[in-house]
């Protein structure tokens, strides 16, 4: 059924339709939405049988959705920024322990300074932590991965993180096309864990594990990485059977057929750089678009095989590693790094910039005449940039960078004079 709604309301009832037994929630912007939407139906009986635990923390919402998990109950969290980093701990151990939990995470960014706006830098830093990470364009495609998320949690007995944009995808109105219990049922059964606690056959979870079995422990979660690259595409063609529309998967290309270029992104900056390379197209420039789904496991093969015949690969990525570079280019040049093809990185929307059409339609000109840096900056005010290190290099107590770029930009109190140094 068509219906207009909140993306976050969105995806609290797609959670619901997916008969979670309970709910752990500590409020984050821009993810409180949906747990609060969730509570709200825990309460009014209309997600029955369920359990609501408000906990005093991120890290909580994780240990007890861990415990649930390690019960024998379908069990789903959600959080954002700072909240996920304080969980990291849980993190790892939801993955190493092999629990199936759904995570979803309204991609923010982190301070500091402090920041509530989108970027990937979140999740990003999770991103070796042994869970499945798949991004959402769409809040219809975030609706839908979350169904999917908790049939490939349970496939696999590994935890799921669905990465949708904060605010952009979160706090939009969009119609989306919200499936009856029935279909949501018919694709994803009752669950029956791998791995349950039973008094009546104690087992230990967690327990000490020496360097005589650590690195099998190890490749064993690689292992069932590399079986999800299989099950995703998979449950994605089922999935397609059931509600009749495709969603999830590996990769999503666009245009690419006869691509000299292509670009690739996640999230939902793939709808401005779609309206782009249309545009582009039109001017009768050959590139295409390919959105990555699948961030982990990351999907090597899927990426090699649709971009041979391109000259170039441009990688927009709103998240970069500090004293590196970019994120996501390092793994697609993984790829095709036997190749002569050019693969640059584009940083772009941090902390929640405006991408715009005007600037990728510049940035794509540069890429398809091999103009481009191979690490690029969009936008960035170099202006601003070296009055901050200028001031760094006269002045040793110049203050924090944050308050000086402000100051520069005329958003907070004029700059004091320099103290001296002290004697």
């Amino acid at each position: 059924m068509l219906e207009q709604c909140e993306g976050s309301h969105a995806v609290a009832r797609a959670v619901a339709l997916s008969r979670p037994e309970v709910i752990c929630a500590y409020p984050i912007s821009p993810q409180t939405h949906i747990v609060e939407g969730l509570g709200e139906m825990v309460k009014s009986g209309d997600l029955t049988p369920c359990e609501f635990i408000n906990v005093e923390s991120e890290f909580a919402a994780l240990s007890v959705a861990i415990g649930a998990s390690a019960a024998g109950a379908r069990a789903y969290t959600a959080t954002a920024s700072q909240g996920l980093l304080y969980m990291a701990e849980a993190v790892y151990n939801a993955s190493g322990l092999g629990l199936p939990i759904v995570m979803t995470v309204a991609n923010r960014a982190i301070g500091a300074p402090i920041n509530i706006w989108n970027d990937h830098t979140d999740s990003m830093a999770m991103r070796d932590a042994g869970w499945i990470q798949i991004f959402a364009e769409t809040n219809q495609e975030a609706l839908d991965l979350h169904i999917q998320a908790f049939r490939i949690a349970e496939e696999l007995s590994l935890p799921v993180m669905v990465c949708m944009d904060g605010f952009i995808l979160t706090h939009a109105y969009e119609r989306v096309d919200m499936p009856e219990q029935a279909q949501v049922d018919a694709y994803l059964p009752p669950y029956v864990p791998r791995q349950v606690l039973d008094p009546a056959e104690p087992v230990t979870i967690g327990a000490m594990v020496g360097p005589e079995a650590f690195t099998e422990v190890r490749y064993l979660a690689h292992a069932k990485q590399l079986q999800a690259l299989d099950l995703l595409p998979q449950l994605a063609a089922e999935f397609k059977q059931v509600f009749g529309r495709d969603s999830g998967g590996l990769v999503r290309p666009y245009r690419i057929d006869d691509a000299d270029t292509i670009v690739i992104a996640l999230g939902s900056v793939l709808g401005t750089i779609k309206d782009t390379v249309d545009e582009l197209r039109e001017q009768g420039v050959k590139i295409g678009v390919l959105g990555i789904t699948s961030f982990r496991p990351f999907p090597i093969e899927a990426i090699r095989a649709v971009t041979g015949h391109a000259q170039r690969i441009v990688v927009i990525e709103k998240c970069f590693a500090v004293g590196i570079g970019g994120i996501v280019s390092r793994d697609v040049r993984s790829a095709v790094q036997s190749r002569p093809q050019a693969v640059y990185a584009v940083v772009a929307g941090l902390g929640g910039r405006a991408i715009t059409k005007a600037s990728l339609h510049k940035l794509l000109m540069q890429a398809v005449a091999d103009q481009l840096e191979l690490l690029t900056f969009l936008d960035l005010d170099w202006g601003v940039v070296n009055r901050v290190l200028e001031r760094e290099k006269q002045h040793r107590r110049s203050g924090p960078v944050a308050e000086g770029i402000l100051r520069d930009l005329g958003t907070a109190a004029p700059t004091p004079t320099p103290l001296s140094p002290t004697r």
